[in-house]
């Protein structure tokens, strides 16, 4: 896990110890269903599988989430939309696009996620994706993690 000071893998803005660290530590539960979004992107950044196991609705629950596998190195998270989730709804909708970079390629996930509470706590349901448009990054070129700096010498190295 990042460092207390450290900026939020969710994009927030905030230290992830003041972020996203209180959700993955069990400290605290996702008011609304935008934070359990969020927590979870940042939850997928760090690898942590149990964090989103815990977080997933009974009804769609895998037996398993092996993030071993998932050779991306998630770089950011663009909130689009939102529709209901808030602290006194049942359900809610969170439109996102998280980018991450797989070898030299730049990938896109959009997805219109479903959320339900369940004994009180939010919980991802499924979502609805858009295709995605994978672009290949050149060596030279600007890393799409906004660093100013050339992919290669960036998420390229």
């Amino acid at each position: 896990m990042p460092a207390n000071l450290s900026p939020c893998p969710c994009g927030s803005g905030r230290a992830y110890a003041r972020c996203c660290g209180a959700f993955h530590r069990g400290e605290e539960s996702a008011p609304t269903a935008e934070t359990l979004m969020r927590s979870r992107y940042a939850a997928y950044a760090l690898g942590l599988t149990d964090y989103l196991l815990a977080t997933w609705s009974r009804e769609t629950r895998p037996e398993e989430r092996d993030l071993a596998g998932d050779a991306l190195q998630w770089i950011d998270l663009e909130i689009r939309a939102t529709r209901a989730g808030g602290v006194a709804d049942a359900t809610g909708e969170v439109e996102f696009v998280a980018r991450a970079i797989a070898s030299d390629t730049l990938r896109s996930l959009h997805e219109t996620s479903r959320f339900v509470r369940e004994d009180g706590e939010w919980r991802y349901r499924d979502g609805d994706l858009a295709p995605d448009a994978p672009v290949k990054l050149g060596r030279n070129a600007p890393c799409p993690c906004g660093s100013g700096r050339k992919f290669k010498r960036c998420h390229g190295a």
